[in-house]
């Protein structure tokens, strides 16, 4: 959501009207503002990003443009860089709890 932020910001401008540094917005419980991000939709600034990471369909994809393929592979990659980081935690964690029971 942070790397996102400009987009988000934009987005409930555009979808909503809210300005997300004005008063209202300061008073909006987090649950509010849940709910409208998750409303938030495919014509807004965070929609169309949002929709070019996710894309997977092969005809889709043969009519992106080079920045949107960039756009796409950027997300890609980071999404791989951050599942690695989880399995190996995953089997630091397993061989943690390896030694646990070796220790018995």
């Amino acid at each position: 959501m942070i790397d996102d932020f400009e987009l988000i910001v934009s987005s409930m401008r555009t979808q909503y009207g809210l300005s997300l540094y004005s008063d209202e917005f300061k008073k909006m419980s987090w649950n509010e503002f849940k709910a409208l991000l998750t409303g938030i939709d495919g014509e807004t600034p965070l929609g169309r990003i949002v929709q070019i990471r996710s894309e997977d369909d092969p005809d889709m994809l043969k009519h992106f443009s080079q920045g949107q393929h960039a756009i796409r592979n950027e997300w890609r990659n980071r999404l791989a860089k951050e599942k690695t980081s989880q399995e190996i935690d995953n089997y630091l964690e397993q061989i943690k709890q390896a030694f646990i029971e070796l220790a018995k």
